[in-house]
């Protein structure tokens, strides 16, 4: 059997494990095969995966770095790493992860939420506006980025700003759209 065979057949028994939720045993499997293929990227991306599943960030985070420090031109890497990082409050970090991958991948959206978030963490609230302005360019029909960048432009003091986002939500996103005016007292709640 040739190692590209053995590599996939490995997966496969990888994502059995996984679909039977036996993220232990899958565990188990990876970490064996990260001892003779410790540059196999699909191991160290599903095993920092479910080191994060199975309540160990920090593990997650150290085989995210092993991950791009060997495979430096993936922005799934680079993202994960800034999630992890952002869990872990470490936000320089996580802030320098998301860069890192939007510098791969400029269509990376979730890349562009995940930096707005951290910014927003540290407070760098017209930074994360326009970065909440690139995700929802790249994902318009997604609630997560508008419903941030409307909870942005009230800590800036702008409600008429946000007062717009709540209408443009109620368009596709009623619910999410209920939601903000509640929590800010704008839009419907305040006419």
């Amino acid at each position: 059997m040739t190692g590209r065979m053995t590599a996939t057949l490995e997966r496969g028994r990888v994502r059995l494990l996984l679909m039977f939720g036996l993220e232990r045993l899958a565990l188990a499997r990876i970490l064996h095969r990260l001892v003779a293929h410790p540059a196999d990227a699909f191991s160290l991306a599903t095993g920092a995966h479910l080191h994060a599943s199975l309540g160990d960030p920090a593990a997650a985070q150290r085989m995210l770095e092993r991950l791009v420090r060997l495979h430096p031109e993936r922005a799934d890497g680079w993202f994960n790493l800034g999630y992890v990082c952002e869990s872990l409050g470490l936000l320089a970090a996580s802030e320098a992860a998301f860069r890192r991958a939007i510098a791969i991948d400029p269509r990376l959206d979730r890349a562009w939420y995940g930096l707005s978030l951290s910014l927003i963490a540290q407070q760098r609230l017209d930074e994360a506006l326009q970065t909440l302005r690139k995700n929802t360019e790249l994902q318009p029909m997604s609630p997560y980025g508008w419903y941030q960048m409307a909870r942005v432009q009230v800590d800036r003091q702008e409600p008429d700003e946000a007062e717009k986002i709540i209408l443009h939500l109620r368009g596709f996103e009623p619910r999410v759209a209920a939601q903000l005016e509640r929590e800010t007292g704008l839009g419907a709640v305040r006419a």
